[in-house]
């Protein structure tokens, strides 16, 4: 499957929000394109990757937790591809969050060699739909929590810096800035 050029800090994209599948959208093209969305995510050693992250509007996400070893979004990625676990959420939604939460430095493949600490809810209570269109429900603790909840809010058009202290959010001024610059860069003279 062919790789996916993911979108980066300052690509309008990337706050889009995305609008839910419907079942006759999961055909073979579909399947093709989360196998491409999961190896581009393995390639770029990510534990997700949202569908606005490589240009599509439609709500869904890959992801693999089993990746990644130790504590945190950021701990070291297992490059074994027999012990791959890759998880398709579509139409993923929060029907509940615990009201204890817990800070983590998290990053994003869409702002490279930024990280931050970010709160979130230590368990979720989520619902989605498998690429058979069978409905889940079910209740996600810790980094699998952590990740449906980064994930899915990039489908609304969210990242993580917006989660961050005015302190951190300052201190990556420069680097956003300069990221968003050559970005919007590059889409320019691709619109050309």
């Amino acid at each position: 499957m062919p790789l996916l050029q993911i979108r980066t800090y300052g690509d309008p994209v990337l706050r889009e929000k995305s609008r839910p599948l419907d079942k006759s959208e999961v055909n073979d093209s579909f399947r093709d394109l989360i196998a491409s969305m999961a190896e581009t995510m393995y390639g770029a050693e990510g534990v997700g990757l949202a569908a606005n992250q490589v240009g599509e509007t439609r709500r869904f996400f890959v992801a693999d937790i089993k990746q990644v070893t130790g504590n945190g979004q950021k701990g070291k990625r297992r490059k074994d591809a027999a012990r791959r676990e890759l998880l398709v959420y579509l139409n993923p939604e929060v029907l509940e969050t615990s009201v204890e939460d817990e800070a983590a430095t998290e990053g994003c493949l869409s702002i490279p060699e930024e990280e931050a600490e970010v709160y979130r809810p230590l368990r979720v209570r989520v619902r989605y739909r498998d690429l058979e269109w069978n409905e889940h429900e079910e209740l996600l603790e810790g980094l699998h929590a952590r990740v449906f909840q980064h994930e899915l809010d990039h489908l609304d058009g969210v990242l993580f810096v917006d989660h961050v202290s005015r302190d951190e959010r300052e201190r990556m001024a420069g680097a956003l800035n300069r990221l968003k610059r050559q970005t919007r860069k590059a889409l320019s003279s691709t619109a050309k």
